[in-house]
């Protein structure tokens, strides 16, 4: 634990306030089309609770094994300290939608498969989960940059594995956002609301996937 918090403190401490700054536009202008407003939210691995604390939702709960979590919440989301593998402290059908950023990466395949079980278990019927990730076909040169990275992952063994564990894939964007804020393109919020709305510029740009499966039935 102490580890993953010097890393992660290392990595993102400089660049919190653009990391706030740029998930304010990604959840009014893009993810909060896919969270209804009276809905209950989970973020898997919710770090410093970018996507968490900037998407409206009648309930909102952010789930990280960093205890920093606890800090970085806004006050009307719920943090619960805990690994993703086993979401005990989450009752089953309970979450609407489910959301996690950059994460399966830093995971083993048997934990990859454990969290998406989990995930599947505390959503509703019909629940959808909502993954954004490090597209490995696109990005596989710098993929490796980051210590802690563990599995490499695109967006068809991810739709795989989703499928083959209770999951219906409804949407596959392969390419969506860039790798990393760590990249040459400028830290502008102004192109960053520009980008979204010129999908053709993605195939060029993008590095993650964006990914939306259903709880299947």
């Amino acid at each position: 634990m102490e580890e993953l918090q010097k890393i992660y403190e290392r990595r993102f401490s400089q660049e919190i306030d653009f990391r706030r700054k740029l998930y304010h536009v990604l959840c009014s202008d893009f993810f909060q089309a896919y969270v209804p407003r009276d809905s209950v939210v989970l973020d898997v691995a919710a770090g410093y609770c970018e996507f968490i604390n900037h998407i409206e939702a009648r309930k909102k709960i952010a789930l990280d094994l960093n205890p920093d979590v606890q800090k970085f919440k806004n006050p009307d989301v719920q943090a619960i300290v805990s690994g993703s593998t086993d979401m005990g402290a989450i009752a089953e059908g309970s979450i609407d939608v489910a959301f996690t950023s950059n994460f399966f990466e830093h995971l083993t395949r048997p934990d990859i498969v454990k969290t998406i079980c989990e995930v599947r278990r505390v959503l509703k019927a019909g629940g959808s989960f909502l993954i954004l990730q490090p597209n490995y076909r696109y990005c596989y040169r710098d993929y490796w940059m980051f210590f802690d990275h563990v599995t490499a992952l695109d967006d068809r063994s991810l739709s795989e594995v989703l499928e083959v564990n209770g999951f219906r894939v409804v949407e596959c964007r392969p390419r969506f956002l860039p790798y990393t804020t760590k990249s040459r393109l400028p830290r502008s919020i102004f192109l960053v609301k520009v980008y979204l709305r010129m999908p053709f510029a993605h195939r060029f740009f993008g590095q993650q996937a964006f990914v939306v499966a259903k709880k299947a039935e």
